[in-house]
C-alpha cells in the first residue's frame, strides 16, 4: 500500500496504535454576471491527517502533500502533540465494524458531461431569468459548483475504507422592483444528475419567489399560527439535535441531561439522523473514525430515544459509537451526518388552509447570533408572508420572530408532505407551529 511506510516508521518511533485519513477534492466553480462569465476556477487537493497512540495519548499532525519525509513529519508530529496533551480522554484507534452497508454517491455521467454544456446551462438560465417578469431588475448571479470528493481511512488494524461522491448545485439570484421597494430570491438545485435540470422550472421558482416578496408590509406585532418553511424547520432542529450530542451532554450544556424516553417536543415530531438514505448526494456509509454509520431514530414521536456518541463519549459512557464521529481539523467532536424529519400527509396548501390566518416564515436570519444555544431563546430577523383566509396572502418586510426553542419543537401541530433535500444533506419538511411571537408595527 502506497501508505505503509507511515505506519511502518510510527511503529518503529513508540506509536502504539496510528490512523490515516486521507481526502482528495476535485472543485469547479463557473459564475455569470451581465452575461459574461465573472468567474471560472478548478481546484485539487488532497489532505493527510494522521492520528496516533503515543504512551496513551492522542497526538495528531497533518499535510497537504505526502511522501516518504512527509511520512516521517507526520510521525514526528504525532509524537510531539501527544507529549503535550493533558486530557485524560480514552485514545481509541478503531479497528472496524463488523459491517458496512455501502451506499453509492457517485454519478459517474456528472463528469462525462463537459464544460460547455454546464456554461451553456447558465447562460440559459441568465436568460430566462431576466425575461419572465420586467420587474425584475437586475440578475445578481447565477453559479454552477461541481465537487467531487474522495475519503479514505487506513489504520495500523488494517482498516481500509473510501467513499467517493460528487454532486452539483446549481443557483440564481435575482432583484425584483415595484414602485420604491426591492426584493431580492435565489434557489438551488442540488444533485449528481445533470438531466434532472429544468432551466425553466428553476427560473420561474426564483422569478416567483422575488415578486411574492413585493408589496408587502410589517404585520401587527401579536402571536401567530405559523407555517415554518423547509429551510426554517432545518435552521431550528438543527441547533435543537446538537443537544442530543453527549458530548454535549458529558460538559453539562446540553437541554437533553436526562431526558432519554422522556418527550422533549410533540408528537407528530419524528427526527432521525439518515446517513444512508437513498437520492441524498450527501450521505456517508462510515463516519470519520471509520465506525460504520446507520439509521437511527434521535426523536420518535416527540420522545428523545439516545444520544449520539463518538469512540471517545461512547467510552466514557461505557457504550458503543453511534457513528457520529465527525472531524473538525485534527478534533473529533460528535454530530448527525443527514437529519430527517418524518413527512407528514398534507401538502404545504393543505397547511395553509388548516391554520387559516396567520403568518408563513420563509427564511430566518442570524440565527448563531440571535438564539442562545443553552436557553433555546431567540429574537431573529425574517421574511414571508401573511396566511389569510387559508391562502397566502401580502409579503411581510421588516419582522422579527421570537420565543424559546423548545417551546416551538413542542408546538408544533403538523408536519407537511413537502420534504426537500437542503444543502449539506438534511432533509425536511414544512410545520405548523400553534403559536409564535411576530414583532411587526
Amino acid at each position: 500500500m502506497k501508505y505503509d511506510k507511515f505506519f511502518a516508521i510510527a511503529k518503529e518511533k513508540g506509536i502504539e496504535e496510528s490512523e490515516l485519513r486521507v481526502s482528495t477534492s476535485y472543485a469547479l466553480n463557473i459564475s455569470l454576471f451581465h452575461g459574461e462569465i465573472s468567474q471560472y476556477t478548478v481546484e485539487d487537493g488532497s489532505s493527510y491527517t494522521a492520528r496516533g497512540i503515543f504512551n496513551g495519548k492522542f497526538g495528531s499532525a497533518s499535510s497537504d502533500v505526502y511522501n516518504s519525509k512527509k511520512a516521517e513529519f507526520l510521525v514526528d508530529e504525532i509524537v510531539n502533540n501527544a507529549k503535550v496533551i493533558q486530557n485524560e480522554d480514552p485514545a481509541i484507534i478503531f479497528k472496524g465494524s463488523e459491517k458496512y452497508h455501502k451506499i453509492n454517491t457517485f454519478s459517474k455521467t456528472l463528469g462525462e458531461i463537459s464544460i460547455d454544456k454546464k456554461i451553456e446551462t447558465l447562460f440559459a438560465l441568465e436568460k430566462r431569468l431576466k425575461e419572465i417578469d420586467s420587474r425584475i431588475v437586475e440578475v445578481e448571479g447565477v453559479d454552477y459548483s461541481e465537487d467531487v470528493t474522495s475519503i479514505s481511512i487506513f489504520n495500523s488494524h488494517g482498516l481500509k475504507l473510501t467513499q467517493k461522491l460528487n454532486y452539483y448545485y446549481l443557483s440564481g439570484a435575482v432583484v425584483a422592483k415595484e414602485n420604491e421597494q426591492v426584493k431580492t430570491a435565489y434557489e438551488i438545485k442540488i444533485g449528481n444528475d445533470f438531466s434532472e435540470v429544468n432551466v425553466d422550472e428553476l427560473a420561474h421558482t426564483i422569478v416567483n419567489k422575488a415578486l411574492a416578496q413585493l408589496g408587502g408590509e410589517p404585520c401587527k406585532s401579536k402571536k401567530y399560527k405559523a407555517v415554518l418553511a423547509p429551510e426554517v424547520m432545518a435552521a431550528f432542529a438543527s441547533v435543537y439535535v446538537d443537544h442530543a450530542s453527549a458530548e454535549s451532554v458529558q460538559k453539562q450544556s446540553s437541554l437533553f441531561i436526562g431526558k432519554v424516553g422522556q418527550s422533549v417536543a410533540s408528537k407528530k415530531v419524528t427526527i432521525e439522523d439518515k446517513p444512508l438514505q437513498k437520492g441524498n448526494v450527501f450521505s456517508r456509509w462510515f463516519d470519520d473514525e471509520g465506525v460504520a454509520t446507520y439509521n437511527k431514530a434521535i426523536i420518535k414521536k416527540g420522545v428523545l430515544q439516545g444520544y449520539l456518541y463518538s469512540l471517545t463519549t461512547a467510552a466514557k459512557d461505557g457504550v458503543t459509537s453511534t457513528g457520529n464521529g465527525a472531524r473538525h481539523g485534527s478534533k473529533i467532536g460528535v454530530e448527525p451526518f443527514a437529519l430527517y424529519l418524518k413527512p407528514g400527509k398534507k401538502s404545504q396548501e393543505e397547511l395553509f388552509k388548516k391554520v387559516k390566518d396567520g403568518v408563513y416564515i420563509t427564511e430566518v436570519q442570524g440565527l448563531h447570533a440571535g438564539m442562545n444555544g443553552q436557553s433555546g431563546n431567540f429574537s431573529l430577523q425574517s421574511t414571508g408572508f401573511l396566511i389569510k383566509d387559508g391562502k397566502l396572502d401580502k409579503g411581510l418586510d421588516v419582522i422579527t420572530i421570537s420565543g424559546n426553542l423548545v417551546d416551538v419543537m413542542n408546538d408544533i401541530v403538523e408536519v407537511g408532505a413537502d420534504s426537500k433535500i437542503l444543502l449539506g444533506g438534511n432533509t425536511f419538511s414544512s410545520v405548523i407551529v400553534k403559536k409564535l411571537a411576530v414583532g411587526g408595527k
